[in-house]
């Protein structure tokens, strides 16, 4: 399998290194981490992912703002975003899920649950 290019948007360094720590475990993945929005979107215009894995709640631009201005990207309008955060509301689902999210996994999350999720939408 070719290198699988991942984007971590997460502004609690903990969170981040988890995720990035599980995406590790699948073969030729490649992670880099964003803080927020505005330093995802500036990671986007530099090079290609095949994934994106988002909070909702961040300082600067939030988790939806950033979904809905990927979304509205030709570039990477198709990249699967998995939404992964603290807010378990129905309705906070509803609106990732609106705004183009791909899947939805509240925290805490297990790794074991994060992967089969990521490797359903890398064999699509």
């Amino acid at each position: 399998m070719s290198e699988v290019n991942f984007l971590v948007v997460e502004d609690s360094p903990t969170m981040r290194q988890l995720i990035a720590f599980a995406l590790k475990r699948i073969q030729g993945s490649r992670v880099v981490e964003a803080t927020d929005g505005v330093d995802a979107l500036r990671k986007l215009a530099g090079q290609k992912f095949d994934m994106l894995l988002v909070d909702i709640n961040m300082p600067i631009m939030d988790g939806l703002k950033l979904v809905s201005l990927v979304r509205g990207d030709p570039t990477n309008r198709d990249i699967p975003i998995i939404i992964i955060t603290t807010e378990g509301a129905e309705e906070d689902r509803k609106k990732a899920l609106s705004l183009g999210a791909n899947a939805y996994l509240p925290k805490p999350i297990q790794t074991q649950e994060l992967l089969k999720l990521v490797s359903q939408f890398l064999k699509q």
